[in-house]
């Protein structure tokens, strides 16, 4: 074996790219991944942040992947229990839509495909006496309450590219794959960096297409290859306001179309609703939420809330476009959210396209890539992530509230609010963020909020963030949290601390 080969090179840095990469690296073979932007800049830190078996897809007779999904909710809820919890539904039951006997069909259904073990199951509600009820209009008097999970969208994908790291996988942002050619023995891959424009290339045996929305671009402009699948574009867009109920639970509620609509807490004092579903042309990376959708969100809350949000309400709002594998359905809803593999074995030298997937199952997605590819691999070891945690995941009997307690008497330093932050984003690796701080003042200038510098150099020294929006939208949601002039104090002190880093502000998500 020629040294100067890799064994496996992924494009994309999503969480499918992530996943995969981190995989292989896990079982010992040599692994390269290139993002053309962020991590998780597209698809993979815009969506609804749930970890949930899809209990809507049960309509459409999706049963395998609803239990694929189930059970991978538990998977991954033991894997990284820092960025990821258990989270109550509510589902007021609205008469003129979906039956009440089919809505306690699909919710048995959901309790009962995936094994449930950890997660507590649905129970029915009477709204106009339970507390649960007390933002709901008295019109909506019965209900049910169910489970699924919350996940930290972007900070998932950074971990599965931290852990693919630190297993051996070189891991590239900001870095665009050009060209890729069959050449005798190995795939020539030529890179492009988009800050400096240099070029490189490099060589490996096996090619992983997992660009998500560009995953046809890359069969068609980078490999000049062909596929006979075809990827769907389907635009998901969500709008942040406060939180206007008391509670930690969730609200799903189903609107006239028939499409539900989730309504969650999100980042303490504010709510995330979304998302619509709605058919994409243009360009992925133009992708932006319109005032339609922003109005179609506030009117599916309004239908069943006593508050009635407005335009005014809304804080900010992002879109993200899904690539899902095109099935045929006419009703973008409709559109599988299953995954597809499309291997193209010429010349003994195999490139794998990944259509579709969704977060929940990307950990099943990479297994199966894997095991797909494993005849080209005799010597590379078995399925690993199973039972494995993600970095910062270490946590005891995964019990972060009993984690949280001991980070108190570890760190009574800390006020508990930044203690909650460090844990909730680095969980057991907090300690190398901290290093040796034992003061406030130990972790540097502060830009506002819980944002300090001891936090945005471990992100730029760890988890490759090289602009303030890696660090303000998706290491983290600081951005959130701070004002627009705290956010420009920031972009300055970045600006200079990381000269070379390209500091320049990019807002993709509050366009």
């Amino acid at each position: 074996m020629s040294e100067n080969i890799l064994d496996l090179f992924v494009i994309g840095g999503g969480i499918n790219g992530a996943g995969i990469a981190r995989d292989a690296a896990g079982r010992g073979l040599s692994v390269m991944m290139c993002e053309k932007d962020d991590l998780a800049q597209g698809t993979s830190s815009r969506s609804g942040k749930l970890v949930h078996g899809g209990l809507r897809y049960l309509e459409y007779y999706e049963f395998r992947l609803v239990r694929e999904a189930l059970i991978e909710r538990e998977v991954l809820l033991r894997a990284a229990p820092h960025i990821i919890w258990p989270m109550r539904f509510v589902l007021p039951h609205s008469p003129s839509d979906r039956p009440a006997w089919l809505v306690r069909l699909g919710l048995f259904l959901y309790d009962h495909l995936g094994g449930r073990n950890k997660l507590p199951g649905t129970r029915s509600l009477d709204l106009l006496r339970d507390p649960e009820g007390a933002p709901i209009l008295d019109r909506y008097q019965k209900g049910f309450e169910y489970s699924d999970c919350w996940v930290d969208d972007a900070r998932l994908v950074a971990l599965n590219a931290l852990d693919a790291a630190e297993r051996g996988a070189t891991i590239l942002t900001r870095t665009r794959c050009v060209a890729a050619k069959r050449t005798p023995g190995a795939w020539e891959i030529t890179l492009e960096n988009t800050r400096s424009g240099e070029q490189r290339q490099v060589r490996a045996r096996v090619l992983v297409n997992a660009a998500g929305p560009w995953v046809l671009d890359i069969v068609n402009q980078v490999t000049h290859s062909q596929s006979h699948r075809s990827v769907r574009l389907v635009k998901g867009s969500h709008i942040i306001v406060p939180k206007f109920w008391e509670g930690q639970q969730a609200y799903l509620v189903q609107n006239h179309d028939k499409r539900v609509i989730f309504i969650n807490p999100y980042e303490g004092d504010k709510a995330l609703i979304g998302t619509t579903d709605i058919a994409w042309q243009g360009d992925a990376d133009s992708v932006c939420a319109d005032e339609g959708e922003q109005q179609y969100l506030i009117d599916a809350v309004n239908r069943y809330f006593k508050v009635k949000l407005t335009a005014e309400d809304v804080i900010t709002r992002f879109s993200g476009v899904r690539p899902l594998f095109d099935d045929g359905k006419g009703n973008p809803s409709a559109v599988t959210r299953d995954y597809v593999f499309d291997l193209d074995e010429q010349q003994q030298l195999p490139l794998l396209h990944v259509f579709g997937g969704k977060i929940t199952t990307f950990r099943k997605l990479a297994e199966h890539a894997l095991q797909k590819l494993a005849p080209f691999f005799p010597q590379m070891g078995p399925d690993w992530t199973r039972d494995a945690t993600l970095p910062g995941g270490e946590i005891p009997d995964a019990d972060f509230e009993t984690f949280l307690q001991s980070l108190k008497e570890q760190y009574p330093w800390l006020p508990a609010p930044l203690r909650k932050h460090y844990a909730r984003l680095y969980g057991a690796r907090l300690p190398q963020l901290l290093g040796e701080a034992q003061t406030l003042d130990d972790l540097g200038q502060h830009f506002g909020g819980l944002l300090y510098e001891a936090e945005a150099r471990y992100l730029v020294e760890k988890e490759w963030a090289q602009q303030t929006d890696d660090i303000l939208y998706r290491r983290t949601k600081h951005y959130l949290h701070l004002t627009p002039a705290q956010q420009q104090g920031f972009d300055h002190w970045f600006s200079r601390t990381y000269v070379t880093l390209s500091p320049e502000p990019l807002r993709a998500l509050a366009r």
